[in-house]
Parts: C-alpha cells; structure tokens; sequence
C-alpha cells in the first residue's frame, strides 16, 4: 500500500509538471498574467522558439520597457533577446542574456562583435542605454526585464532571440540548424509591427538613406559651392561671364538634386506617421520655399544699370545665405536623427573645412585684386 502510494505521488507530480510545461507552451502573449503583475500594452509571439516579447514605449523618453518570454528553459539552458540595427544576423547584435548559475538566475548585457563567427557572450555595455536588467525563472518561463533607451534606427530594427545549452555556469554555443536559425524578424517598436524578413527595415533604411546623401550632397554641398563661384571668381576678369554661367549649373543643379531629397524626406514621415521630427522636417520645408524663391529670382532679375538691381542684390544675397545656414544646420539635424557611422559625420565636417579654408585664401585674394585695382584707379 505504502509503495502504491509513492507510486501514485509519483506520477500525479509528474502529471503536474508535464500540465506546467504544456500549458507554458501553449500561452500567448496577451493571456499571459505576470507574477508581479506587470502590464504591458504590446506584445508579439515570436515566430519559433516558443517566445514571446511584451514593451510599453514611451515616445517622449524615447524609452522601451521590455519583457522577453521563453517558456520551456531548463536549469541548463541560457536564453538570450537581442536588437541588430547592422543586419539579420548574430555579427553586431546587442545582446541581453539570462541563464541560471550555481548562485542563481543572473541577467546581464553581451554585446557580439560583428566578425565573430561563434559568440562567446561576454558581458559588457551594449551600445545603448539598459537599465532595470532583471530575470527570472517560473514553471519553466526564463523572463528577462530591462529598460532600453532607444537611438533612431533602434524604434525599428531587427530583433533576434536564441536558446542554447549550459556549460558549468558559463553558456556555450547553441544549434546551428532549425529554429535556432530561424529566431530573427523585425520590429517597430512604435506600431507594434513586425515581420520575418528584412524587406520592409531595409527598403526604410535605403529609402532614408537616399534622402540623407541627396540633400548632403545638393543643400549642403552645391550650395555653398556655387556661392563661393559667384563671390570669388567675378573678381578674375577672365572668368567673366562663365562665373556667372557655373553659378548657375551649380545652385540649379543643387535645387534639382534637393527638391529630390525633399521630397523623399516627405514620403518618409507620411508612411511613419508616428515619429515625429518637427525641426527637421520644418526647416526643410523653409529650405524648399527659399530656394525656389531664388530660382524665380533668376527669371526676375534686373540688368546692372536699373535701379532696383541693388535691391534684388540685398535680397538674393540675404535668402542665399540663409539657404546656405539652414541647410548645414538641417544636415547635422538629420544625422542626429540617421545616426549613422560617426565617420560619416566626421567626412561632411571635413568637407565644410575644407570649402571653409578654400573661402579665406580666396577672400584674402579677392580683397587683395579689389585693393590693387583701386590703387591703380587712384594713379
């Protein structure tokens, strides 16, 4: 009687642990309660890997409370959640980790390098803000808690997720085959949108991309060029009248090419309605208005000798410039807003000190050949 009874306890406690386990598997995100009754307003079931990721974004903090789900992890099992804004693959992902050690649960960052071909998941700083990092293990589920501080190109990005197995207290390499090559998909952390392929992060970013390098290139670029040609090269004699022909390749062709950045800067805030880059967008807008005012101001322009020339020269000079200011200053604000390699920044820096220097030697000429011609006008 006494053995029937071990037996019967046996196999109810068995019953009760596989009804644990089967239950885990068969949650979704939206009936999962948490034990510390914690809510979330989105959530996803992730595709394989039998996760789930919980988030409330907040838009004014640019902050992202997360909770990543894997229900049916092991004592020796690690779990880990990740972002890759580089790719879909595990080379520059930003790693958050759980396992369960001889001291306990331990959560902590890894970042992985992107040539490394089999992470070892060392902790150290990702390259953004976590904070709040925490995990624990109920009736199976690994959760990991954090707190994300969000750049740009992280409010949609890639998300990737693994499961491996346990050496000692330290994780070793997970299967290279099935699920766990499968476990990446995007995420908009704004809308709640997500998808298992790139297609549509990457076509925004090349689509972003396009409208960074078209409006560096003509407002931020060919505009201050083709001023530089109408300040600098009139004084030479032998350069009139094709000065005044190359000023206006160079500010028509710079118009051209911005009209076109604008334009796709346009198409990118109506298909994301949710973020918001007012100052950008406003100035850009402003940029737009002014530069066609100056294209009508060609069609408009007096001969030398009438007497409004000097009023059209006050103002063309006036809006130039201003074009000139305001598109430098909108190219730093839509960097911030690509955050793209420093280097980049670093290269459109160098170029403005560059056509910077080019403009002193050339001011310090022009005054030079300005002076000397009123000497010999005085004689």
């Amino acid at each position: 009687m006494i053995s029937m009874d071990k037996s019967l306890k046996s196999a109810l406690f068995s019953f009760v642990l596989f009804a644990v386990f089967v239950s885990s598997y068969g949650q979704t995100c939206r009936s999962y309660s948490f034990s510390s009754n914690q809510q979330f307003s989105t959530c996803l079931d992730l595709p394989v890997l039998n996760s789930f990721l919980h988030w409330n974004y907040d838009s004014a903090a640019n902050t992202v409370d997360i909770a990543f789900r894997h229900a049916g992890t092991t004592s020796s099992q690690w779990v880990a959640w990740a972002l890759n804004p580089s790719g879909q693959t595990m080379g520059g992902s930003q790693c958050l980790v759980a396992l369960q050690t001889s001291t306990g649960i331990r959560a902590y960052t890894a970042p992985i390098g992107a040539s490394e071909s089999m992470p070892s998941l060392q902790e150290a700083n990702l390259s953004f803000g976590v904070s709040n990092l925490s995990a624990n293990l109920e009736s199976g589920v690994m959760i990991i808690f954090a707190k994300l501080q969000l750049t740009s190109e992280l409010l949609s990005t890639n998300q990737l997720w693994q499961v491996g197995p346990m050496n000692g207290d330290s994780p070793s390499a997970h299967v290279t085959s099935g699920d766990n090559m499968r476990s990446v998909a995007t995420i908009d952390f704004r809308t709640g949108e997500t998808a298992t392929g790139a297609g549509s992060i990457n076509s925004r970013m090349r689509k972003r991309n396009i409208h960074g390098v078209l409006n560096a290139v003509s407002w931020g670029t060919l505009m201050p060029i083709g001023a530089m040609m109408a300040r600098y090269l009139k004084v030479f004699k032998t350069a009139n009248p094709a000065w005044f022909y190359l000023h206006i390749a160079c500010q028509a062709s710079a118009y051209i090419v911005g009209v076109a950045g604008w334009a796709t800067g346009l198409k990118l805030g109506n298909d994301n309605p949710g973020i918001q880059y007012d100052t950008h967008r406003n100035i850009g807008i402003t940029l737009f208005a002014l530069g066609t005012l100056q294209m009508f101001a060609l069609l408009l322009r007096p001969k030398p000798d009438h007497k409004y020339r000097l009023y059209w020269n006050i103002y063309h000079h006036c809006v130039g410039y201003t074009v000139i200011i305001l598109s430098i200053y909108n190219i730093f604000e839509g960097l911030d807003i690509l955050d793209p390699a420093k280097k980049w920044k670093k290269i459109y820096i160098g170029i403005l000190i560059f056509l910077g220097a080019v403009a002193v030697i050339l001011e310090a000429i022009t005054w030079v050949i300005g002076y000397k011609e009123e000497t010999e006008e005085f004689r």
